[in-house]
């Protein structure tokens, strides 16, 4: 990316008060959120990945043995909460606290709710108070984050969609490593060291951004800090002059794009549902003689090829930011001293045994890995090559979503009907991951970035918390109808059950292909 620097988007920083250092040719101010989101996600998709599988795991193990249905039940009920109180955090950051504060504040309870599960057990009680205060965090970090990249740039900057993308690479370098590391020292040493794990990076990732909020000007601020900074001669937002009917339109367009994304997680989030049990009950995954070394040495390298990438971003911003905020880059450098430190002695653990078992969570962290290596790829080509409309990002999203499910549909095809476990290779869950990935790459950042760019400034939380409570929508239909997974397959099978979630988005992807030419014209010039 050219480290050139944009007139309108220095101009459009200036009348902010935001510092105008770039790196890698988009504002400082966007890698500061890059890091405080990768370790939210760190903390949340660490938790995540263990959730099912500690709840389904044997006593013997410390796991509470619950059914698949109770535990994806209660994984699906977490899951729409964490989805859906960014509603009501967006309306709490714009009406009184502005997004800085409603950030630090989510962190500070997910840090606590982390906490509180790693001492499951001691009571089961203190498992469900984590939950509780991470379903809170949650809603005040996530809409707000969400917010603050969409203020850092104008509108019709050319570069949006390509910030959004960098700071979704951000969203799943913390995914993948919260996965392999939570995931790991889960399932290998014990479900409370990888809750805790979970809340150590959390608690970071907190520190880093509040040595930093002065960076960001008055974008987040509270209304009435908001008004301080406009009478010391910072202008937040100029006044929004749009004619009622081209609100109502793009209104509009945001509420169907919320809708068909229903469809698309509805399938996408059946990686923490029914796909963890398919590979933990139905998917080989004890590997023996080459297969078992070739398996360590590619652990070996998507364990150390994520962490050279984001920390050579850090190395990228510590040099621009180091000398007016060195205690944001000193707390971000330790959190990464440590996960290097966690990754050299997990490569090393797994090279010192002589039998190699994937863990069940280290699936999950292929989403993030072909997002991370793919996320620049998408990125260049929506600035460069084609950039289409918003709606044809979301249809190609839903289809490639639906393609991962066909896959693994296929691959399920020989299992019998009603069978409780089965040995079916893992490359058909490495390829349907790979198409999910592309499928988010076009729907998820690009999702985003339109609800930024469509939605009025003075709703702009408001509307993001609903954008997240469609999520929730989705996540909880997700795990429902993923409960039936037992059922299906002994009524009818397995390669029936992957079909359902291959129809479906497929199904409206061409639906929205039929939507798009109105659509566009109901957006007024926003590309």
């Amino acid at each position: 990316m050219s480290e050139e620097k944009d007139p309108q988007l220095i101009a459009h920083l200036a009348k902010r008060g935001v510092d105008d250092k770039m790196v890698m040719g988009h504002p400082a101010g966007l890698f500061v959120l890059f890091f405080t989101e990768m370790w939210e996600r760190f903390s949340y998709y660490g938790m995540r990945a263990l959730l099912v599988i500690f709840l389904v795991g044997e006593l013997t193990t410390g796991g509470w043995e619950w059914s698949r249905q109770d535990a994806m039940n209660l994984f699906g009920l977490y899951t729409m909460f964490v989805y859906f109180t960014p509603l009501l955090g967006g309306i709490i950051a714009d009406k009184l606290t502005g997004f800085k504060k409603a950030i630090i504040i989510g962190a500070l309870l997910m840090t606590l709710g982390h906490g509180s599960m790693a001492l499951e057990g001691i009571h089961q009680y203190f498992f469900y108070l984590g939950l509780i205060l991470m379903i809170l965090g949650n809603g005040m970090f996530k809409p707000n984050i969400s917010s603050m990249v969409g203020q850092l740039y104008p509108d019709n900057s050319t570069k949006k969609d390509a910030g959004y993308t960098i700071f979704y690479m951000g969203i799943n370098a913390g995914a993948f490593l919260g996965m392999l590391l939570c995931g790991y020292i889960g399932e290998k040493i014990g479900w409370h060291y990888g809750f805790g794990l979970a809340g150590v990076f959390m608690f970071f990732g907190m520190l880093q951004f509040y040595f930093a909020t002065k960076l960001f000007g008055v974008i987040g601020e509270s209304p009435e800090e908001t008004k301080q900074g406009l009478a010391a001669g910072k202008e937040a937002e100029e006044e929004d002059t749009t004619p009622a009917n081209v609100r109502r339109d793009r209104l509009i367009v945001v509420g169907v794009l919320m809708f068909f994304s229903i469809f698309f997680f509805l399938s996408f989030e059946q990686a923490g549902g029914s796909m963890t049990i398919f590979a933990q009950d139905y998917t080989q995954r004890v590997l023996e003689g080459n297969a078992g070394i070739t398996f360590k040495w590619v652990d070996a390298l998507l364990t150390l090829f994520p962490l050279v990438i984001v920390t050579y971003v850090l190395w990228s911003l510590g040099k621009q930011i180091y000398a007016k905020y060195p205690t944001t880059i000193l707390f971000t450098a330790i959190s990464f001293a440590i996960v290097w430190g966690l990754g050299v002695w997990k490569i090393g653990r797994e090279f010192s045994v002589e039998e190699t078992e994937v863990t069940v969570s280290w699936f999950q962290i292929l989403n993030s890995f072909f997002i991370i290596t793919l996320a620049s790829a998408f990125s260049k080509m929506w600035e460069k090559v084609w950039n289409p409309v918003g709606p044809i990002k979301f249809a190609l999203g839903l289809i490639l979503v639906g393609v991962g499910f066909a896959v693994l549909a296929f691959g399920a095809k020989d299992i019998p009907q009603g069978a409780a476990t089965a040995s079916v290779s893992m490359i058909w869950l490495i390829l349907a991951y790979f198409f999910h990935t592309t499928g988010e790459l076009c729907l998820s950042p690009v999702g985003l970035s339109y609800v930024s760019k469509l939605s009025p400034k003075k709703l702009l939380g408001l509307i993001f918390g609903l954008w997240f409570t469609a999520s929730a929508i989705a996540n909880g239909l997700a795990q429902f109808l993923g409960g039936y997974i037992d059922q299906i397959v002994a009524e009818h099978s397995m390669t029936y059950f992957f079909g359902i979630f291959a129809v479906l988005p497929a199904s409206a992807g061409l639906v929205l292909i039929l939507l798009s030419p109105k659509l566009k014209k109901m957006m007024h010039g926003i590309h």
